[in-house]
């Protein structure tokens, strides 16, 4: 085992978490397999291959921002309940 019960029952501490002596070596078991499998990983020659953040080519899907005229206060306003001028007019909430 590359992790024992002592290292899970001071992790556990660390944590602030408690565990019955069959949790701890339930996750003994567990951890010990993840560390297994990550050695498993380590041994692979990884030198031709460039690093990457993210596995897929992701590239920004958003468009380009562009100058556009805007909206006339009269078109932004036109399905306005109530208005004031070139603003929309609300109910007073504060008093």
């Amino acid at each position: 085992m590359k992790i024992t019960v002592t290292e899970v029952e001071h992790v556990a501490n660390l944590s602030r978490l408690s565990f019955s002596g069959e949790d701890t070596e339930i996750f003994t078991r567990q951890l010990d397999s993840i560390l297994s499998y990550i050695d498993k990983l380590n041994e692979l020659d990884t030198s031709g291959i460039e690093p990457t953040s993210h596995v897929l080519p992701i590239k920004n899907v958003m468009r380009v921002d562009e100058t556009r005229q805007s909206l006339s206060p009269d078109d932004a306003l036109g399905n306005a309940p109530d208005r004031a001028g070139d603003f929309y007019k609300v109910p007073k909430i504060i008093e």
